[in-house]
């Protein structure tokens, strides 16, 4: 556990290199994140109406078809502007780690390039989620569990779509495929282990949460309520910082690995050594 703590720490601070070298990609997730509120603000009535209308047994969580066709119309924008705006960056990255010039315009016009296939994974992406949605609301808790076996699955199948869709031109099917052969060769089970940014940044938040707690215990104290407004505040904008840190590094990442097992190289101040411990092939 060690061994890969130290190996996530390493990637990570390899990951916060590029970053480093270009700022501008954290603007990718933050436009992301923002557009991906609008669209949940502007379905939550749609979403609400459909659950309150619907006339089934509410103890056999059976909802209307209304309530699914709501909710397959949200999964579908919404992972329509998460593909597009992790297609922009991951395009920027991919350039940046070949050690060519991008800006954040090159990675919109890629992602803009590409729009008919990424609504097309869009489309794939939310077919599944809403399966697997219909799945967990009508089994029990063993059958939820066996459903979320099957969530992971496809996320780890689908790990390397964004940067082959950035990078190859393809359609969404044949993203799809290509992510899971690149993967299944080469990764496999240790897709987890290795992709250990998550670990490192619950470990951080983790830290952030015990920094502001005794912070505002220490401002509820003073009974100052413009002491604890503020420490609130900063609070807030600390996690989404630390939210777009995240999520643009994983992009990056995400850029990295694709770039290593379609090319076998790695470039933008990642150590080749470490990549090829990360594609350890499985005994």
């Amino acid at each position: 556990m060690a061994g890969k703590f130290a190996r996530s720490w390493a990637l990570m601070k390899a990951s916060t290199g590029v970053l480093r070298s270009d700022k501008s990609l954290l603007v990718f997730p933050l436009l992301a994140g923002v557009c991906s509120v609008i669209v949940a603000a502007s379905f939550l009535v749609p979403v609400v109406l459909a659950m309150v209308g619907h006339h089934a047994d509410v103890d056999e969580r059976h909802f209307s078809p209304l309530y699914y066709v709501v909710l397959f119309a949200f999964y579908l924008v919404q992972y329509f502007v998460i593909a597009f705006f992790n297609t922009a960056l991951v395009g920027v990255a991919l350039a940046r780690l070949r050690g060519e010039p991008a800006s954040m315009a090159d990675g919109f016009a890629l992602a803009r390039s590409r729009v008919g296939s990424i609504f097309g994974y869009a489309l794939i992406a939310a077919t599944v989620g809403l399966l697997l949605r219909m799945l967990q609301e009508r089994l029990g808790l063993i059958g939820r569990f066996v459903v979320g076996l099957l969530g992971l699955a496809w996320t780890v199948a689908t790990f390397l779509v964004v940067p082959v869709l950035a990078s190859e031109g393809i359609g969404p099917m044949d993203a799809v495929k290509r992510s899971a052969e690149l993967l299944k060769g080469t990764w496999g089970e240790n897709l987890i282990g290795n992709a250990g940014l998550g670990v490192v940044f619950g470990l951080v938040i983790f830290l952030v949460v015990l920094l502001f707690g005794a912070l505002m215990v220490g401002a509820a104290a003073t009974q100052s309520v413009v002491a604890m407004a503020l420490t609130g505040a900063l609070a807030v904008v600390a996690f989404i910082l630390l939210g777009l840190v995240q999520s643009t590094l994983q992009g990056i990442y995400s850029a990295a690995l694709y770039r290593y097992a379609e090319a076998g190289e790695v470039g933008g101040g990642f150590d080749q050594a470490l990549l090829e411990s990360a594609f350890r092939p499985k005994r």
